[in-house]
């Protein structure tokens, strides 16, 4: 019997049309243009506005498109997997609320909640589910409105996060193209150092966690980037170094979009030239789990049939990992 691959046949994308440039921050907090593209990279990020919006309102668009490319209509998909972790409520899952807009009557869904490696545990898992020869067409989404969770007074964190969704379909595949593997970690003691504390059963909502600003996001800049650092690097070294890969048969670093300090230490520490690193951070932020598939929607145009793609992400909680894809289309 042939092993059965799970193959990333199309890729979808969506930002909202709304944008929060350097300059706007300037005026909302003691920050300017120079500071933020020097430290982080970025230059601009979308936002999700409007009464009743919320994260599956990016998914649902992200979803159209990945099935206008495969030419498939959406109820044919059996599975969507969203990573996220600004729901749109705790229950039902983001996933479920997806479908239903969709008109996906057909499928089951769910959730993963990984932070910014939300993406590439959401993409193992789906492509087990393709392996297992279950299922034939599985949609995975990494989608956040972190727009929900920035505190906007907050001049270290509110400059660094933007809004978006990217989706892709995995379809089975015997030819070696796919998903080829995974090395995926985490370790909860990092925690302290980047989570949001409220909302959950450890901190229900009430008006004195609201007062305390615990359903913001909160990071602690100086860890997060040491650990982001050697976390990312060494894991993208790791798993190439596992596959008897060397720097020459990587054809792209999908990186997630966090920091380019970070994105050039793996890039480093893997051997690559900058050629073969892909950034859309100036023009998106940290879109959190929507980084990497958004990178894939930007750059699809560039991939060619068989090349050696290495995503790597690095998240709260801490999360991280990173995945060897061989590009199918």
């Amino acid at each position: 019997m042939q092993k059965i691959t799970a193959a990333i046949t199309a890729v979808g994308g969506y930002v909202p049309e709304d944008k929060l440039t350097n300059a706007d921050f300037e005026r909302m907090v003691d920050t300017n243009d120079e500071w933020i593209k020097t430290r982080t990279g970025i230059e601009e990020r979308h936002i999700l506005k409007g009464e009743g919006k919320a994260t599956s309102d990016l998914v649902v668009p992200a979803v159209q498109d990945l099935c206008k490319k495969r030419g498939i209509d959406p109820d044919e998909i059996e599975c969507l997997v969203v990573a996220t972790i600004t729901p749109d409520m705790f229950f039902p899952n983001t996933a479920n609320v997806a479908c239903d807009k969709l008109g996906i009557k057909h499928a089951w869904g769910f959730d993963i909640m990984a932070a910014c490696s939300g993406f590439l545990y959401a993409l193992t898992t789906a492509a087990s589910l393709i392996e297992s020869g279950r299922y034939k067409k599985v949609a995975v989404v990494g989608a956040d409105k972190m727009s929900s969770i920035v505190d906007y007074t907050d001049r270290t964190t509110c400059i660094l996060f933007g809004d978006g969704a990217g989706a892709v379909l995995l379809e089975p595949n015997t030819e070696g193209y796919g998903v080829l593997d995974s090395i995926l970690k985490s370790d909860g003691s990092g925690g302290k150092y980047l989570h949001m504390k409220g909302g959950g059963s450890l901190n229900p909502p009430s008006a004195d966690t609201v007062a305390q600003k615990m359903h913001y996001l909160f990071q602690d800049g100086q860890p997060v980037f040491k650990f982001a650092v050697t976390g990312m690097a060494d894991v993208s070294y790791e798993l190439i170094q596992r596959n008897n890969l060397t720097a020459d048969d990587v054809a792209w670093l999908v990186p997630h979009q966090a920091n380019k300090r970070i994105i050039d230490a793996t890039a480093r520490r893997m051997g690559l030239s900058d050629e073969k690193v892909l950034l859309n951070i100036q023009r998106y932020g940290n879109t959190t789990a929507a980084t990497i598939p958004l990178c894939l929607w930007d750059y699809q145009g560039r991939f060619k049939r068989g090349d050696n793609i290495v995503l790597a992400a690095f998240g709260g909680g801490f999360t991280w990992g990173a995945t060897w894809i061989k590009w199918a289309i």
